[in-house]
Formats: structure tokens, C-alpha cells, sequence
């Protein structure tokens, strides 16, 4: 097998997932045939390929649960009428909550409240929760025991990171009426690979989350 086919091989494989493919998952498209590359070079012709990309509209991408092609961030909003459904909006609240959890993890809602100044809606942790961005880690070891957040594989998809060593640098978040609009403005995050999932009864979550941002801190339980 040339180093052409090769590659042809694990672009097409690419295309065809749904999601990120590991080296594992690249080596064995192999397993059953004549010739089984090394993954030294899986890795040269994933390098090639990506080099091969670069002037393009598509990019070779590796993220923490492998490697996938997807639009570049610059090209995205021209493509936001492919889809009927509109991509979920996030309020600042939940992307505060969800900087604190992957910059402090692990963390618990009181903990995250300590900081923000105001209580954390259920419905902030709930949506985290179902998009998969975090997880509950265990169980701080303090009377009422509670739940420790922090962040998952997904989230590190989502973002386009590879691990949490690529989030923006952040010394400390002490003040959060500095801190920027967009937090991860730096971080591309994933909106024309995925298929954007329906928003569930969005009015009564940003109504959930407005009443909080009013509710001032009563407890200290996660």
C-alpha cells in the first residue's frame, strides 16, 4: 500500500465518523487487511494530511478524543443557514459557571457561588450536565457532602482542546466584572460539526437563570 493510499484511507474514515477518531480507531481499519501501517506512520500521514488542509476551508483538527476534520472557525457563520434549527445560546451566567469548573476543578456549587457573588441556578448545572461538559467528580469531605464538579472529554472536544494545558491562561478568577465577554473567545469552539441539538423549553432556563442572577447567596451547600 503506497503512502497515498494511506492517507486517502484515513481521510475517507474521517469523513464517515461521527466523531473524533484515536489512533486505536485508525489502527484498526487495518487489523483485517494485508498490510498494517505502524502508528508512526498513522502519525506521519495524519501530519501530511493536515499540512495538505491548511489553505482550505476544512482543517484537520486534533482534539482530546482523537482526530477530525471540521470547518474552520473563520468560514462558520457563512454556513449557520444549512441547518432550520439555530445552534443553543448560552448566557454569561452559564459560561461563568462553566470557567470556574474547568479553571478550579475540582469544585463544588457553593464553591462557585463563594465566587460569583450570586446563586447558581439548577438549570445552569442541569444544562452543563446534559451537554456532557462536566461531571460529577465525587463528594467534598465537609458536612452535607457536596457533589464536586468537573470538566469531561467532551467539553475538551467542544472547545477544540486537546487537554485542559491549552484553555486560555488564566492566573486566578477573583473578579468577575473583569472578566472578559466571551472567556474562551480564544478557544474555537465546535458550532457547524455537530448537528445542533433542539433546545429544550429555553424560555423557562433563561428565566430560571435571570431569577437567580438576582438571588443573593444563602448557603454554602454544593
Amino acid at each position: 500500500m503506497s503512502q497515498q493510499e494511506l492517507k486517502n484511507i484515513l481521510e475517507a474514515a474521517m469523513f464517515a465518523a461521527e466523531r473524533p477518531l484515536s489512533l486505536d480507531d485508525l489502527a484498526g481499519l487495518f487489523e483485517s487487511g494485508e498490510w498494517t501501517p505502524e502508528r508512526k506512520e498513522i502519525r506521519e500521514a495524519l501530519d501530511r494530511l493536515a499540512e495538505e488542509w491548511q489553505e482550505r476551508g476544512i482543517e484537520l483538527k486534533q482534539v482530546a478524543s482523537g482526530f477530525r476534520f471540521q470547518v474552520r472557525k473563520e468560514y462558520s457563520g457563512w454556513l449557520a443557514g444549512l441547518w432550520s434549527e439555530r445552534p443553543p445560546r448560552y448566557t454569561r451566567a452559564l459560561m461563568e459557571t462553566l470557567a470556574l469548573i474547568a479553571y478550579r476543578q475540582p469544585i463544588t456549587r457553593g464553591e462557585i457561588e463563594d465566587v460569583r457573588g450570586v446563586s447558581v441556578s439548577p438549570s445552569i448545572i442541569k444544562t452543563l450536565l446534559e451537554r456532557e461538559w462536566i461531571r460529577v467528580l465525587g463528594h467534598r469531605d465537609v458536612p452535607g457532602r457536596p457533589e464536586l464538579f468537573g470538566t469531561t472529554r467532551q467539553f475538551l472536544d467542544s472547545f477544540n482542546l486537546k487537554s485542559l494545558d491549552d484553555l486560555p491562561p488564566l492566573s486566578e478568577i477573583k473578579d468577575l466584572d473583569s472578566m472578559p465577554e466571551d472567556l474562551f473567545s480564544t478557544v474555537p469552539v465546535l458550532t457547524v460539526v455537530e448537528t445542533p441539538k433542539p433546545e429544550s423549553t429555553p424560555t423557562e432556563e433563561e428565566h430560571d437563570e435571570s431569577r437567580a442572577e438576582g438571588e443573593p447567596v444563602t448557603s454554602d451547600a454544593g
